[in-house]
């Protein structure tokens, strides 16, 4: 069936714009296959059911819209109190510089451009794979252009525990970058590594994350987005896990015009836990905020367990949208589902939008979804000030409370505390 002229001239505009990376090498088939994929399913459009609430116009424009770079002269980098390897990128670039050497007890890290042209690589075997798996049953057309277009990208695989967190930290200096990075993560069975990302790519930017975590692996995922009002980002994680193994990946929004996450979760061994979660503060005062969390997690084994919990406090109009599934396959017994999306609406301007959806082919589980909106408590505001707290502090504390158990799904209480101070500045700052 022939795509629709708009979509079609959309696409075509966009793939005329960019370049294949290489023409050989390990990744010449998973990008050619990327490619035929995203001709025929075509870019995104306003009337496809996951983008109902998010315009898809900014990221489908062949030129990125321009980004003012963020000031960080005021406070040191996040995650510069975590002992880690920092791998840096400026507006897509590997800076060698001001990247630590690629070298670490119990993992091995490459980069995707400095490798992608080679004849073999471990990598071979994940790279696309994972976001084609992850194309059905929702074509994901982004990440197929991601897996196509990838200039460069971290190839990290954990073949014990690693020694220590590695952080890749993104430099945004540029007014115009439009960088697309693909990063690929192999857990072998028993490894454990932590993965910290920290800042903006670029003015706009196309993330994809593919994370194979075998038996008895752990994959430990920690991302801060940067503060950058005007970025537009499209990020894509997707995660297979084997039996016994273990996913936790959190992220944290603060601003940004336009924001999409998604996560797309598959178990394919028995016994294996997946815990994702995302805390955002929007405010559309300055600039316009949307942000979407997309999430699709498929139960395709026995006695596993899912978590998703996502929270948003937005003010001055800005708009929040979550969009999760849990789907249960046949034969995925003693599933155990849960899933909760909570705003928290400081003005009668802002907007949050969620569509939780559980589809489910066992009989034995235990799978739960809910959704709320609400206001600051006007009971619990009060008792605070009444004991001498200034009203911005008790509006700040009154946030923190409700973003807390977001961050409860980090493991590690030292990154947690991390975050959570590095939250409690920006709120004192932006106090109205």
């Amino acid at each position: 069936m022939a795509l629709p002229q708009a979509k079609q001239d959309a696409t075509d505009a966009r793939l005329a714009a960019l370049t294949l990376p290489v023409q050989d090498g390990w990744t010449r088939a998973a990008r050619a296959d990327a490619l035929a994929r995203l001709t025929k399913s075509g870019l995104p459009g306003p009337r496809d059911e996951y983008w109902r609430w998010t315009r898809p116009a900014e990221l489908n424009a062949v030129e990125a819209s321009g980004a003012a770079p963020m000031d960080e002269s005021d406070e040191a980098p996040i995650f510069d109190g975590i002992e880690a390897l920092t791998l840096v990128f400026r507006d897509g670039e590997f800076d060698a510089e001001a990247s630590d050497e690629l070298a670490l007890d119990g993992v091995e890290i490459s980069r995707l451009g400095k490798v992608q042209g080679t004849d073999i690589h471990w990598a071979r075997d994940v790279y696309g794979a994972l976001e084609l798996r992850g194309q059905d049953p929702v074509v994901r057309p982004f990440a197929a252009l991601n897996t196509a277009f990838a200039t460069d990208g971290v190839l990290i695989r954990a073949t014990g525990k690693a020694a220590k967190p590695i952080c890749i930290r993104y430099v945004h200096e540029k007014t115009d970058s439009d960088p697309i990075l693909h990063h690929v993560v192999k857990v072998e069975p028993g490894a454990e590594v932590t993965l910290l990302e920290a800042g903006a790519p670029g003015a706009r930017f196309n993330t994809v994350f593919e994370a194979d975590i075998a038996d008895s692996g752990t994959f430990h995922h920690v991302r801060a987005q940067g503060r950058n009002r005007d970025r537009r980002a499209n990020t894509h994680t997707f995660a297979r896990l084997g039996a016994e193994a273990v996913c936790k990946s959190f992220t944290l929004s603060l601003n940004g015009a336009l924001t999409r996450n998604e996560h797309i979760i598959e178990f394919t061994g028995d016994d294996a836990a997946a815990h994702v979660a995302g805390a955002a503060i929007g405010d559309g005062k300055v600039a316009k905020f949307h942000h979407d969390d997309t999430v699709f997690i498929t139960h395709d084994a026995v006695n596993c367990e899912s978590r998703q919990v996502f929270k948003k406090v937005l003010k001055n109009g800005a708009l929040g949208v979550f969009q999760g599934k849990i789907l249960v396959k046949p034969g995925a017994q003693k599933t155990d589902g849960y899933q909760i999306s909570q705003s928290l609406l400081l003005d009668g301007d802002s907007q949050f939008l969620a569509k939780p959806e559980l589809e489910i082919y066992a009989d034995d589980v235990a799978c739960s979804h809910g959704s709320t909106t609400g206001s600051i408590d006007d009971e619990m505001l009060f008792y605070l000030k009444a004991r001498g707290v200034p009203h911005a502090r008790a509006m700040d504390l009154l946030v923190l409370a409700f973003l807390a158990e977001t961050l409860e799904e980090i493991e590690d209480e030292k990154i947690a505390e991390s975050l959570r101070t590095r939250l409690e500045n920006w709120l004192e700052r932006h106090a109205d």
